[in-house]
């Protein structure tokens, strides 16, 4: 049995900022628990490899049920089990979102700190930007945020040549201000390597007398004393262990950590019954408000000579714009582009061979399309029943079809006329609406962001309070994906550092 004052169930992206946040105060003795184990393998640390790591021994590899929307398909889930989490694995591009995004997060909770403006100091706090301190950049944070420039390719150059000559701004960083515009992706990227969330805040840390790293740790579920969660059992080397803690912050992730919870008995207290768990409390929002982003993949093109190989991370920039008039420089953008200097489609297209062709991702910025996560049994080997629900609302079909129509436009633009030879998917005969549809249910892919599952809120049906508290409970925050409301305009992964950044900023106030 071990005892710590602060518990840390995951060390992925959250779980990383904690630990290094909270364990700054000597007087804290903080336990980090991971079911993964260190990065050993070297792929990781190149960023041009990150799509070939998926289904790795230190991915979860989750997958969905088959989707309705998406032509009855099952989408991997891939998901890190691994010290640095999912931020070992992703593409590395750093969006934070338009101010809106945050405003609705302010309206859900009735606070403040999760405005824009709130989380802007965790947003510097957290980063060194390659640009230099400013009003919205830091310069001394854990976390390299990279803005290329000479190393772009030269077909994404020409795409985002392409945009401005469209009329969309020019804006040159996602994070100074506005979004809708053109601009390079900044990257968590430091001297051609990936830099995840651990390298930048936990491995220089770990020295740290007052913090205990603990891998290979399979959690099966709380403990709970009255209304109170105590600690976890666990287990560790193939044996049961209980672990305590007099205040515990579960960053297991938009899965991982409504799964505990149900597997707890925290949660809809019908699933619960026909998993075969008893429910200790019905919170039926428990694994509900499931939503993710989906990029259609993709709008490829035949490239008239070699495409280069990327210097960086073949995804080299994001284009976000309002749908209906895309030279609109204000308000939170409806669709985003993205330029990828290699071949990408999904399972149900034979790619072309890379250095042939290259490829205009889109996708919908604010799905309104709401699913469900649902355990299946009470033990950890029982898979998650995985339901995005994608593309099952009129709003994100119309707004799909939208934004590869700009995909589309952008592709044929004069400025891309020296790379393009003719355009291979969809092809330019698919133009009627059920040809575009069929086409989207073949093609879109997760753009990797599950979040909702645990959400925060003003209201008694949310999961977690405006503070991050399991309501009902005492002695246990949750601090990650799953806390978002609603998605932000992009990768979440820079929301996620501002929320744990400003959580632990605000600990000592905690009880």
């Amino acid at each position: 049995m071990k005892t710590f004052d602060v518990l840390i169930i995951g060390a992925g992206s959250a779980g990383s900022v904690l630990a290094a946040r909270l364990s700054e105060n000597p007087d804290l003795k903080i336990g980090l628990i991971e079911a993964g184990e260190q990065p050993t393998d070297p792929d990781i640390a190149i960023p041009q490899k990150w799509p070939s790591l998926q289904d790795r021994p230190y991915d979860w590899a989750y997958r969905t049920v088959p989707q309705a929307g998406t032509a009855g398909r099952v989408h991997p889930w891939p998901r890190g089990r691994i010290v640095g989490g999912s931020s070992c694995l992703h593409a590395m591009a750093h969006v934070r979102g338009h101010a809106a995004d945050f405003a609705a997060w302010a309206e859900a909770t009735g606070d403040a700190r999760w405005s824009y403006e709130g989380l802007l100091p965790a947003f510097r706090r957290s980063e060194s930007f390659s640009g230099g301190e400013s009003a919205v950049h830091g310069g001394s944070g854990p976390l390299t945020v990279y803005l290329p420039d000479e190393e772009l390719s030269p077909v994404v150059r020409a795409y985002m040549a392409a945009g401005l000559a469209r009329g969309v701004p020019a804006i040159g960083d996602h994070n100074a201000g506005p979004l809708n515009g053109v601009a390079p992706n900044s990257l968590t990227i430091r001297n051609g390597r990936r830099v995840s969330a651990a390298d930048a805040y936990l491995m220089p840390i770990l020295g740290r007398p007052n913090l205990e790293l603990l891998t290979g740790v399979r959690v099966h579920r709380l403990i709970l004393n009255g209304d109170r969660v105590t600690g976890v059992l666990a287990e560790i080397d193939g044996q049961p262990q209980q672990l305590f803690a007099e205040r515990i912050c579960l960053c297991a992730g938009a899965i991982a950590s409504p799964l505990l919870l149900m597997r707890s008995g925290i949660g809809p207290a019908e699933e619960l019954k026909a998993a075969g768990i008893a429910c200790l409390a019905d919170r039926k929002e428990v694994g509900g408000n499931l939503h993710d982003h989906l990029l259609t993949a993709g709008n490829v093109y035949r490239a008239r000579r070699e495409v280069p190989p990327s210097r960086l991370q073949h995804s080299e920039s994001l284009m976000y714009l309002n749908a209906e008039d895309p030279t609109r420089p204000d308000g939170p953008p409806d669709v985003v582009l993205g330029c990828v200097a290699a071949p990408s489609v999904s399972e149900g297209f034979a790619a072309p061979a890379y250095g042939s062709a290259y490829t205009i991702l889109s996708g919908v910025t604010h799905p309104t399309s709401r699913g469900r996560l649902t355990v299946t049994g009470p033990d950890l080997e029982a898979p998650p029943r995985i339901d995005p629900a994608y593309l099952s609302t009129e709003h994100d079909r119309r707004l799909a079809r939208r934004a590869l129509e700009l995909a589309r436009e952008i592709g044929h633009g004069e400025a891309l006329s020296d790379w393009k030879e003719t355009e291979i998917f969809p092809g330019i005969d698919v133009r009627s609406e059920a040809e575009i549809d069929d086409f989207l249910a073949r093609a879109v892919i997760t753009h990797h962001h599950p979040v909702g599952t645990c959400r925060m809120g003003k209201d008694a049906e949310s999961v977690v309070d405006a503070g991050l508290k399991l309501r009902g409970f005492e002695g246990l925050y949750v601090v990650d994906a799953s806390v978002i409301p609603s998605i932000t305009s992009g990768p979440v992964h820079a929301a996620i550092l501002a929320i744990a950044e400003t959580f632990a900023a605000g600990f000592a106030d905690k009880t």
